[in-house]
């Protein structure tokens, strides 16, 4: 019956579209999860939104499983194939299909990179704000699919505030395109934000409208020292109060992360001459041909004198600007530094940061002595990331036990086991750690009522 099911799906197809099992190269085994690779049935990869319909039909059809595939960056494993199943790549449906400049728009298809939304939308003039360090990577429809943040969510939203129409194909194959380029439009119930970081399971986005937003025209970047995190809160309050909607990124760093990474990876220098509790990098992007270094200065200096901030620089360039950047930026060498990782991104009070960040560290460390725990985050967004390596454990990290650990932590504060990268195959046992029954119980008869069949990346999120 496989191999009939899976001839008839290469016959319904145009050729070059369908790959079989030894076929397929092993990139589409895997995302960047970790988890083990799975070789899928066959890989589909379509050329347009009615080649993404017939193969979604047919496999519902045929009782077939079907994984969608962006960019495979995600670290949920949303994106992870599954025993006998197809995975359809939208890599082929790349390329920005329209600008509108009058409406601030830009109409694209789903298997386009982010980093060429951004450029393009930079020459047109405008500005797209989501940003990842995935970004020449991963594509814009993992993005929504999984709801990005990314740097500047403080000032911009998530990938869900940055789209105004799509268009999705739902598990019978049936095209549903509603490529709205309006900001108001209240005609009936918004469909778009239930294929937004529904991570493929209902339904899959193949065209999105992004709102575009005007260009800055100059940007600062500071980085702070801090004596502990009592400052950095009354740093980001100022930070709000005085540069408004200008501010733009406000990250933070442990001094962990700070020293293991500089540490291990010669091109990064100290940031500071001396040692300091907490480290921030804050960003202000606005319109005054003068500058917002004078802004940010003015924002910095009271706090200064006293004490909140401990030492600060204000890169001078856009080359120092990436220079102060460089640190919050090296999370993509964490394999030349550390070796294997199990990496959490998670959501809690902003208040609480600290606190999580005191009692994971202590908790870990007293069960793996050896263990390197780094802390850093979007903490005006309330995002905090939490890498651990345990030295001794080598290729073999103890995944479940450190899992248990933390997520039990999340709950304990009141906070959400995802922030950023959907549920997918990882978080999946520590949903209801942060939905309630009810919730979950909504989720699932929505899973039923659009996909009976379970055909859309089945066994994800619940």
């Amino acid at each position: 019956m496989e191999n009939t099911s899976i001839r008839e799906l290469v016959s319904a197809l145009p050729d070059n579209l369908v790959e079989l099992g030894p076929e397929i190269e092993e990139k589409y085994w895997h995302d960047w999860s970790g988890l083990p690779p799975v070789r899928p049935l066959a890989l589909v990869r379509p050329r347009t939104t009615q080649q993404v319909s017939t193969a979604i039909a047919l496999c519902d059809r045929l009782r077939i499983p079907l994984v969608p595939q962006g960019g495979l960056t995600g670290l949920a494993g949303g994106a992870h194939p599954v025993a006998g199943c197809v995975v359809m790549s939208l890599e082929r449906m790349s390329g920005v299909e329209e600008i509108d400049t009058v409406m601030g728009t830009m109409t694209v298809l789903a298997g386009t990179r982010l980093w060429e939304i951004q450029d393009a939308a930079e020459k047109a003039g405008l500005y797209f704000p989501l940003d990842l360090g995935a970004r020449g990577s991963c594509t814009i429809g993992g993005n929504l699919a999984t709801n990005a943040g990314g740097n500047r969510v403080i000032r911009y939203g998530m990938a869900r505030d940055q789209v105004l129409g799509l268009e999705y194909v739902l598990a019978d194959g049936t095209v549903v395109s509603s490529l709205n380029k309006m900001i108001k439009n209240n005609a009936g119930y918004d469909l778009k934000q239930l294929f937004i970081g529904s991570e493929g399971t209902l339904g899959v986005i193949t065209r999105v409208v992004l709102r575009l937003q005007a260009k800055p025209v100059s940007v600062a970047t500071a980085l702070c020292g801090c004596p502990d995190f009592d400052a950095v809160i009354t740093l980001l309050k100022t930070a709000r109060a005085r540069l408004g909607p200008s501010l733009s990124a406000f990250e933070v760093m442990w001094p962990g992360f700070v020293d293991c990474m500089t540490n291990g990876l010669p091109q990064l220098r100290k940031p500071f001459a001396q040692a300091h509790g907490v480290y921030v990098l804050i960003e202000a992007s606005g319109f005054d041909e003068r500058g917002e270094s004078a802004h940010l200065e003015g924002c910095l200096s009271g706090l200064l004198e006293d004490g909140v901030v401990s030492d600060a620089v204000i890169g001078a360039s856009e080359r120092d600007a990436q220079r102060l950047w460089a640190i919050r930026d090296s999370v993509s060498e964490y394999s030349k530094v550390l070796g294997r990782v199990i990496g959490f991104d998670i959501g809690l009070p902003t208040s609480l940061m600290d606190t999580a960040v005191t009692q994971v560290q202590r908790d870990i460390k007293a069960q793996w002595p050896d263990a390197r725990v780094l802390c850093y985050g979007h903490i005006g967004d309330s995002n905090l990331h939490v890498v651990v390596n345990v030295p001794s454990a080598g290729n073999e990290q103890p995944n479940d036990e450190v899992d248990a650990l933390v997520y039990r932590l999340v709950r304990g504060l009141g906070g959400t086991v995802s922030a950023e990268h959907g549920i997918g195959l990882v978080k999946k046992p520590f949903l209801s750690f942060t939905r309630s029954e009810a919730e979950i119980a909504l989720m699932r008869r929505l899973k039923t009522l659009l996909d009976p069949h379970r055909t859309l990346n089945p066994g994800k999120v619940f």
